[in-house]
């Protein structure tokens, strides 16, 4: 297993291009992640998924008798700079399209961009329900919103023994957590479980102890946590610290990768909603594509737990790719029209994108699939 700085180098390495056999120029394919700061370990992981997944269609002829290159920028874990990137890309670079940017706060900052440069992007990670209800017909989301991941998993109630009765949260303080808190509230409460305390964080907060503490004095039996991977690691680290005593249910696709290596004492299981869970590529919609994905992953040597997250850069990219093959040419407009009409299986499950936000300048978004992963002692298993 890697560490996380040998994950980063390798994110940030020469863009994914394999010209081999190629006459013509490479089409190139924007993406921005955040490489580094707050939430780079799941940034560099959506990157790491991208990059193979260009290499896997490059291998099989690229698209339009092109090689396809991916070019990467880092957001920072800012908005600010998730907005100067997508600049970058657009203005010097001239993608025709992009992928991005991993939180819901860096992609709302870019999606008055969209609309100004006219490019389409599609949103493969971030949850905010007004991504794609705001009237921004430029976005395509192939992750499901905070609204859809809680209906799906409030149909797994039964799943869980002792039954939830009252639940709490712990999120970030931002678009992705408040989000995350407010719809799973709605979905719990109308199942008839009551809702307690909402704690939150900055994303760059390490001592969780007062939020944790103000959790250990409410009677809710289940906290659900909002973060980014590293912090959410923290969270379940110093709930053991503090003696929390509650079940613990991340959400938001994220896993603890350091606690299969380094795992919680005995009695400390957690439960944690994934899109894909790659100890079990059999039990994914398509098994040959999740196979094919999680075995290239494997050939890199990277971190195995992060297989959870790359597969948003890898159906990303097959989603992009399949709209530049139905567009016939790699222009901006041509993509966004085509992207209406791709139907792909993916690692997920299938991608098509329905319409959603106001008439006429509707928004795509697509209906994944979601899972609950049990972690005890280091070992995992599927609900």
């Amino acid at each position: 297993m890697i560490n996380r700085r040998s994950l980063l180098l390798a994110s940030l390495a020469t863009p994914a291009l394999a010209t081999r056999g190629f006459a013509a120029d490479p089409i190139k394919i924007g993406m921005t992640q955040p490489l580094t700061g707050a939430v780079a370990a799941s940034g560099n992981y959506v990157a790491n998924g991208a990059k193979i997944a260009t290499e896997v269609l490059n291998r099989a002829g690229g698209v339009l008798g092109r090689p396809l290159e991916l070019i990467l920028e880092d957001n920072k874990s800012n908005p600010r700079e998730a907005v100067a990137s997508v600049e970058k890309l657009v203005l010097r670079d001239r993608v025709p399209v992009l992928i991005g940017a991993w939180s819901s706060t860096f992609t709302l900052a870019i999606m008055p961009k969209l609309i100004e440069y006219k490019v389409p992007m599609v949103v493969e990670t971030s949850s905010a329900s007004r991504i794609t209800t705001a009237g921004n017909p430029w976005v395509f989301r192939i992750a499901p919103t905070s609204e859809m991941e809680a209906i799906a998993f409030s149909a797994l109630l039964s799943k869980f023994t002792p039954a939830m009765k009252k639940v709490d949260f712990l999120s970030v303080n931002n678009d992705f957590g408040r989000g995350a808190a407010e719809k799973f509230s709605a979905a719990l409460a109308a199942r008839g479980i009551a809702i307690g305390k909402t704690e939150t964080m900055t994303p760059e907060a390490t001592d969780l102890a007062a939020q944790l503490t103000a959790l250990k004095q409410s009677d809710g039996d289940t906290v659900f946590v909002t973060t980014g991977v590293e912090q959410m690691t923290l969270a379940l680290r110093q709930a053991v610290e503090q003696r929390l005593g509650k079940r613990i249910v991340t959400t938001g696709g994220s896993f603890p990768d350091q606690l299969l290596a380094n795992p919680l004492p005995p009695g400390n299981d957690s439960f944690h909603i994934l899109f894909y869970a790659p100890w079990f590529p059999e039990r994914a919609p398509h098994p040959a594509i999740a196979r094919t994905y999680t075995q290239e992953w494997n050939k890199k040597g990277w971190e195995f737990a992060g297989l959870t997250e790359g597969f948003r850069g890898y159906d990303a990219m097959l989603t992009v790719v399949e709209a530049i093959k139905l567009a016939g040419k790699p222009e901006a407009e041509a993509i966004r029209a085509a992207l209406w009409n791709v139907k792909i299986p993916g690692v997920n499950g299938d991608i098509a994108f329905t319409k959603e936000g106001p008439a006429g300048q509707e928004s795509g978004q697509n209906r994944p699939n979601v899972s609950i992963l049990k972690l005890s002692e280091g070992k995992t298993s599927l609900l």
